[in-house]
């Protein structure tokens, strides 16, 4: 039986990837205000830049709800596919929660926790979406991905805490102190959950090439099969260092690909955030020594 093969839209992959790889999308909702409407559809990125800045509160974002679900599950499975779902992690989202129960009752249906946001799930869902186009089974599809999933790195650094903060996920005076001293921090998603590692210093730009050599310079645990560059209205000469740098740390990289957030994540990080996302050959402590003294983040509810 063939497999179809849909994620949650905080997955970030462009309309390009998502018609090439012939993977359908689960939106969240977001409100802002009175405004409510799915993730990318109907509410973009540059919908809440203009509300954060006009009304100073953020929008809220809430999980596909099971209706939703079961209503897409049933049409997949109408149509003579098995569905592989992937979710937002289950720290971040109810989605996963839903995903599960009308997964239940529509049967045929195989959620997977990504564990991760953003292009950390969208690399699980890309190899699997490549595995269902090439005859692949469901459980050939769900082993491979149960051994992926320990293995994406995922992390971004904020240009500023003030998406953070009105979010809740700082204090005023972490905010204060971060705007002050020109703080950026790196935030990685590990075991599902966000949490602050290194504290980078100077603009966001000096950052960034400090943060990808960080995270790449003299690697050899790195599969080179493909790295994301994920951000939030980055301008474009920040992301064309950032793929220079890939290729001068890495340079056996094979596909470097650029996405943006959608409204989901760019809710929960602000502009001017970029992230590197990729998988590791084995699962390591790589940047234990980055441990650091940083409030914890909650994690962004939907």
């Amino acid at each position: 039986m063939p497999v179809k093969i849909i994620s949650d839209s905080t997955c970030d992959l462009s309309q390009e990837l998502l018609r090439k790889y012939d993977i359908e999308v689960a939106p969240l909702t977001v409100t802002l205000g009175n405004r409510s409407g799915p993730d990318g559809a109907e509410i973009t990125p540059e919908d809440i830049y203009r509300y954060v800045e006009t009304s100073g509160q953020l929008p809220k974002t809430s999980a596909v709800n099971l209706m939703a679900y079961e209503a897409l599950f049933r049409k997949w499975r109408e149509k003579g596919f098995e569905i592989i779902h992937f979710c937002i992690s289950s720290e971040f989202s109810s989605s996963w929660q839903n995903a599960c129960v009308a997964a239940q009752e529509t049967g045929g249906v195989y959620p997977v926790d990504s564990r991760n946001l953003s292009t950390g799930q969208g690399l699980t869902v890309l190899k699997a979406a490549e595995m269902a186009m090439t005859g692949a089974s469901v459980e050939e599809i769900l082993r491979t991905c149960a051994d992926m999933i320990p293995r994406v790195e995922a992390s971004f650094v904020a240009n500023s805490i003030d998406y953070l903060y009105k979010g809740g996920r700082c204090s005023a005076l972490a905010a204060l102190g971060a705007n002050m001293f020109h703080i950026k921090p790196c935030i990685e998603v590990q075991d599902g959950t966000m949490v602050p590692r290194k504290k980078y210093r100077g603009s966001i730009q000096k950052v960034i090439c400090a943060y990808v050599e960080d995270r790449l310079k003299g690697r050899t645990d790195i599969d080179l099969k493909r790295i994301f560059i994920t951000h939030t209205r980055c301008r474009e000469e920040t992301v064309e260092t950032v793929r220079r740098l890939i290729r001068q740390y890495q340079p056996g990289i094979e596909e470097i690909l650029e996405t943006t957030a959608g409204a989901t994540i760019t809710t929960h990080c602000g502009p001017e955030t970029l992230g590197i996302l990729f998988l590791s050959c084995f699962l390591s402590a790589f940047y234990l020594c980055y441990f650091i003294t940083f409030e914890p983040f909650a994690s962004p509810q939907g």
